[in-house]
């Protein structure tokens, strides 16, 4: 019964992730070179034009693992509503699609499909990212600490727009995370 509940949530999801695979925009611009070791691990999720399972999320945060087989165990976890919200957890799996730069992923959340995934910003550090599609429908600003100066959030809202995206739809995701001293970082009206 719940395989039943949460495969009804990740059959829409999916089929809006790959609504757009037949779009004519060209690809988003992704970075020569993703070193996957140093990619892997947790990213706080600190904006995004959300997927409809994402519109309310609180504390997000994507967790990758490189497996044996050469995929990306993925672990998207969030709370629904508010920071006392329901737990929700997603594990889709990657998979590398361009392997000369690695920046370039189906992510499956369902058997056999995969939606894109195009690292398009990756700082030297590996502490800010930003995750596209060609659709130009989602994308996600993600770090290694549950906030970024305002400074390098604007400077991600710029490229962002660059790369043909309607900004004014990005969501500042509510993070708050008192164990590690970050928070709470609520974002006050729109951007």
């Amino acid at each position: 019964m719940i395989r039943l509940a949460r495969s009804a949530l990740v059959l829409p999801f999916t089929a809006l992730l790959c609504s757009c695979a037949g779009s004519r925009l060209p690809p988003t611009e992704t970075v020569p070179q993703v070193e996957l070791s140093r990619f892997m691990g947790d990213w706080f999720v600190i904006a995004c034009i959300p997927t409809f399972i994402e519109k309310n999320a609180y504390n997000a945060i994507e967790s990758y693992r490189l497996a044996e087989d050469g995929t990306v165990a993925t672990t998207f976890t969030f709370r629904d509503g508010s920071f006392e919200g329901e737990l929700k957890r997603y594990t889709p799996r990657g998979f590398i699609v361009d392997k000369s730069s690695n920046a370039v992923w189906g992510m499956q959340f369902i058997w056999p499909i995969k939606a894109e995934y195009r690292i398009s910003y990756l700082d030297p550090a590996y502490s800010q990212t930003v995750i596209t599609r060609t659709a130009r429908d989602y994308v996600w600003v993600m770090a290694r600490t549950p906030s970024i100066p305002d400074a390098d959030f604007a400077r991600l809202v710029e490229l962002i727009d660059k790369l043909g995206y309607a900004t004014a739809n990005l969501r500042k995701v509510p993070q708050y995370w008192p164990q590690t001293g970050y928070g709470p970082v609520i974002p006050k009206g729109s951007l």
